[in-house]
Parts: C-alpha cells; structure tokens; sequence
C-alpha cells in the first residue's frame, strides 16, 4: 500500500476499508485481516493497524469476537456511505467548486466527463 504524507497512517489503512465495504468487497458479518496480517501485508506497525481498527470500532464499522477476530458489522455499508457522503459535501466538494468558478468549467461539461465516466466503468466491469 503507498501511503500519502498529508494523511495519518490510521486514516488511510480505515479509508481502505471503507472503499472495500462500499465497492461490497467487505460483506457484512465478513471476517477481516487480523492485526497482524494487515500489518504484514501494509509493512505498517501492529500498533497502527489496531489504531485502524480501534477507529472503526468506535465508528460501528467493524465489531470483534474475542479470540474468533474482526468482523464487518451489519450496519457498516449505511454507516460508512453517510459518513463518507458528509465528509465528501463538507470538505471536498467546496474544494471541487471553487476550482470550477476559477476555471470558469460548467456542470454541463462535468455532467459529460461524469457520463464517459460512468460508461468507461460499466465497460472496465464487464
């Protein structure tokens, strides 16, 4: 995993969960990684993993079964897409505006990009 240096490691391991839960790749009641693998498979520190999932806990995202491991709770699909949908309005989307309303792009032509988007998707899927 390349990790970015404006973000805090936690932050990006929980990101990483959260886009396997919206794209479904986490089912719910799905057992996860232990500590222990993800950090072997991130080459991040066991401490850093359990921050991860300390985090996620505390949002209901994950739940534990003590001695079985981490699992996905039932709840963390709806959690996780209002969540990330609030954080997306509230801290990207007035970054995403002023950067039309400085280069002067219309809706209209983000529509289309959207659009071709949307389709170049579909056919990557099929």
């Amino acid at each position: 995993m390349n990790f970015r240096n404006d973000k805090a490691i936690y932050l990006q391991l929980a990101d990483y969960f959260y886009e396997n839960i919206l794209t479904h790749s986490f089912k719910p009641d799905e057992r996860i990684p232990s500590v222990r693998d993800l950090a072997i498979d991130t080459e991040v520190n066991p401490n850093t993993v359990m921050r991860t999932y300390k985090h996620l806990q505390d949002n209901n995202i994950i739940y534990n079964k003590r001695g079985i491991g981490y699992f996905v709770s039932d709840d963390a699909y709806k959690i996780t897409h209002e969540m990330k949908k609030e954080e997306f309005i509230n801290e990207q989307l007035p970054e995403f505006f002023k950067t039309l309303s400085y280069l002067n792009i219309k809706f209209s032509e983000i529509e289309q990009l959207y659009q071709n988007y949307l389709k170049s998707e579909k056919n990557e899927n099929k």
